[in-house]
């Protein structure tokens, strides 16, 4: 009997040692070689190459592993059979700096596979200077919180030690560097005051910015001319930086904007990236063409200059937008004293109603007030307008458009929160297929409950990315999935400069989105902005998960990512 025993006991241990290997993480199997492995996926690396099947490996922060990896041991296995693994997205223009204060998931991004937010249109979360801090207190509205920073670093750091789940990142904005040492004057800066802003600039890269961004169409950035931006995007360029920019116009003087930022370009030397390129007004569309064969040349002949764009024909600003530069002089306080002037009330009236090309009045572009949509007020008594038109508030009210206008920004105290409907779809579609195009939703990162449903959005917040691989992508074919999820990932990742970020490869950060390309759709619309898009069913940021089963995990793993120029690479 004992000799059957000790045989049977032999056999079992036998069959053990042979299934063990075979279970990923099964006791006896020693140690797990990695903390995930993702398996059976349709792996596009975001080269642009080929997709393949295969599998990735993640330990600790890093992807330590892709291919066939059978016999890889590991503490949890997702399998991605039917799935798309890609990179994780990056978000080109974010306005996600205070909703990510208040809700640091990012969650209408992070549904999309956003794993990097990337801030700086023009305005940036520092340097800030006292007079600086206590405008932006004074201009908040639904969102509150505290400012605990002074320099752009202080501002990411803070972000990443309260916790969020996407990565961020920033250029520094080129209107807050003026604002900084020339508040909100219309005058060029002396020498003195031009060699403060390059030192803010070179300041800023030091610590990890991108570079410089801009927005021209807007006061007071408006008020700086050309030689000025060059003296500051030569500055980011010492330290690797680039320039990107809305430029000083997208409508009447759209190709005249294109030759002032490849002026810039060859002055420097350094990148440029236009923000959301459009031909606004039905007047211009035609002009899209002379701007892609313009940046098409500029290419070839060598300078790097690129775009971002958001994947519908809409934008969305503030009133600020529909008026000229001279009247926001100052600031704020100082527009809203002067709108209150009868005589300034007078003069007003008639420009907002009068074509030029001297400022960008997006609600001539727009082509009237039926085109012009509210989506949020500071004051509570003025948010049921939410969601209509200019032309119905107007009516409502029985005052002019220009003079709605007017009474809006007075009684909100604040810009107000505007849609103004611009482009052609065909146009949107030209350009979504551009190979030198990445995406920005130019929204901030929301959730449809709390706070955020006190105001309305653009529905690119919630679905930019997920029309591109869906509409664009699937749908109306104007790019292989592979060629949507470069321009997603690698391209935008490269012309930041960013390091072991956009692409599927070993040694890189482990941010990956897991999506069904079948099932991938944006749902937001203008009449319900607050819809979640579907079809993305987990992301990981820098390896931890933030996804799983297209819910939140609530993981806030999100660091913050620098730019070429900062010193701390030196003690990497």
């Amino acid at each position: 009997m004992r000799c059957i025993a000790v045989r049977i006991l032999v056999i079992a241990l036998f069959a053990a040692a042979a299934c063990t290997p075979q279970q990923r993480g099964a006791p006896g199997a020693g140690a797990p070689a990695y903390d995930l492995v993702i398996t059976n996926g349709l792996i596009y690396d975001g080269a642009g190459g080929a997709s393949f099947s295969g599998d990735i490996a993640i330990k600790g922060d890093r992807i330590a592993a892709i291919g066939d990896l059978d016999d890889a041991r590991s503490a949890v296995v997702i399998d991605a059979d039917g799935m798309a693994v890609a990179p994780g997205f990056i978000n080109m223009l974010s306005w996600a700096p205070v909703t990510l204060l208040e809700d640091g998931r990012g969650l209408s991004d992070i549904k999309q596979g956003v794993t990097l937010e990337v801030f700086g249109e023009g305005w940036s979360m520092g340097p800030w200077n006292d007079a600086m801090k206590a405008e932006a207190v004074a201009r908040q509205a639904d969102i509150k919180y505290d400012i605990e920073w002074t320099s752009l670093a202080e501002f990411l750091d803070h972000l990443e030690a309260r916790g969020v789940s996407p990565n961020v990142a920033s250029f520094v904005g080129a209107t807050t560097i003026r604002i900084h040492e020339l508040g909100e004057e219309d005058r060029p800066p002396d020498s003195e005051e031009l060699a403060r802003m390059q030192a803010l600039v070179g300041q800023a890269m030091k610590e990890g910015a991108l570079g410089v961004g801009s927005s021209l169409i807007y006061a007071p950035a408006f008020y700086a001319d050309t030689d000025e931006l060059i003296a500051l995007v030569d500055t980011a360029e010492d330290f690797g930086g680039s320039y990107i920019t809305h430029m000083r116009s997208e409508g009447g003087r759209l190709l005249e904007a294109v030759d002032e930022v490849l002026e810039i370009a060859e002055a420097t030397g350094a990148g440029a990236e236009i923000y959301h390129l459009k031909a606004a007004g039905e007047e211009n569309w035609t002009k899209l063409d002379d701007v892609i064969a313009k940046v098409n040349a500029a290419r070839a002949a060598g300078v790097d200059i690129r775009a971002n764009m958001y994947t519908y024909t809409a934008g969305a600003t503030g009133l600020d937008a529909a008026m000229p530069p001279w009247v926001q002089e100052g600031g704020h306080d100082a527009w809203v004293t002067r709108l209150k002037d009868p005589a300034v009330r007078e003069k007003l009236l008639s420009e907002i109603e009068t074509p030029t090309d001297e400022w960008e009045n997006l609600y001539l572009a727009a082509g009237g007030a039926d085109n012009v949509l509210f989506i949020g007020f500071k004051n509570p008594a003025l948010k049921p307008l939410i969601g209509k038109t200019l032309a119905e508030v107007a009516a409502s009210r029985g005052t002019s458009p220009a003079e709605t206008m007017i009474d809006l920004v007075i009684e909100d105290d604040s810009r107000v929160d505007t849609v103004y409907f611009l482009m052609s779809d065909e146009n949107v579609a030209k350009k979504a297929a551009l190979p030198w195009m990445s995406f920005g939703s130019d929204e901030g990162a929301y959730a449809p409950e709390g706070v955020f449903m006190l105001s309305g959005a653009h529905p690119r917040a919630y679905g930019t990315f997920a029309r591109v691989l869906g509409k664009y992508a699937r749908d109306e074919g104007l790019m292989p999935l592979e060629e949507a999820v470069r321009r997603l990932t690698s391209f935008p990742a490269g012309n930041l400069k960013i390091r072991d970020r956009g692409k599927l490869e070993e040694g890189y950060f482990a941010d990956i989105v897991i999506f069904d390309p079948n099932d991938i759709n944006d749902n937001a619309t203008y009449a319900e902005p607050h819809q979640l898009a579907t079809g993305v069913i987990h992301v990981f940021v820098n390896g931890q998960q933030v996804l799983k089963d297209s819910e939140h995990t609530g993981a806030k793993p999100g660091r913050v990512v620098r730019g070429p120029g900062w010193t701390g690479w030196d003690n990497n």
